[in-house]
């Protein structure tokens, strides 16, 4: 029948696979960490350092 849509499949594509990209995602997200923990040191530590001379 011309017009008429006849009955549609739906095609879903593969879902990817995320276990060889969930090792470096950790990793990243460890790095990240590490590194935000790091600066609030060095802050702190430069605020202990300047409060030191002042008082």
């Amino acid at each position: 029948m011309p017009g008429r849509l006849g009955r549609m499949t739906t095609h879903r594509a593969p879902k990817p696979t995320a276990a060889p990209a969930q090792p470096v995602e950790r990793a990243v997200t460890a790095a990240l960490v590490l590194a935000a923990v790091a600066g609030l040191a060095w802050i702190c530590g430069m605020i202990y350092t300047v409060t030191g001379w002042t008082f």
